[in-house]
């Protein structure tokens, strides 16, 4: 079983950034999608950045592409997005969600296990 949490939220001014961290605990993160999705009330949930279980494939959507960066470090158990040149179209309550999938690619669908999210908000 593993169980995740979402760290790093809060409320940051336009063209700021933040780093957001997703800490797994109860089993190693070895063999692991990680994916990043957000979601605004109301409006569907959006996968924003996944990386491979290996960490050398990443996907990015057109939305954060160029801005946003996911990496991981296994042994820290820990998958970090850093976002840059923020905007008030990225707030949202971000998630980190996983999926046991030890090949070399990473989607946004097919989660196991799901963390309790993180609000992010881009306002001046």
């Amino acid at each position: 079983q593993l169980q995740l949490v979402e760290s790093g939220g809060g409320l940051v001014q336009p063209g700021g950034s933040l780093r957001l961290s997703c800490a797994a605990s109860g089993s190693i993160l070895d063999g692991y999608a990680i994916s990043w999705f957000r979601q605004v009330p109301g409006k569907e949930r959006e996968g924003i950045a996944c990386i491979s279980s290996s960490g050398d494939i990443t996907d990015y959507a057109s939305s954060v592409k160029g801005r946003f960066t996911i990496a991981r470090d296994n042994a820290k158990k820990t998958v970090n997005l850093q976002m840059n040149s923020l905007k008030p179209e990225d707030t949202a309550i971000y998630y980190c969600a996983a999926e046991r999938r030890p090949v070399r690619s990473c989607r946004y669908y097919g989660m196991d296990y799901w963390g309790k999210g993180t609000l992010v908000t881009v306002s001046e």
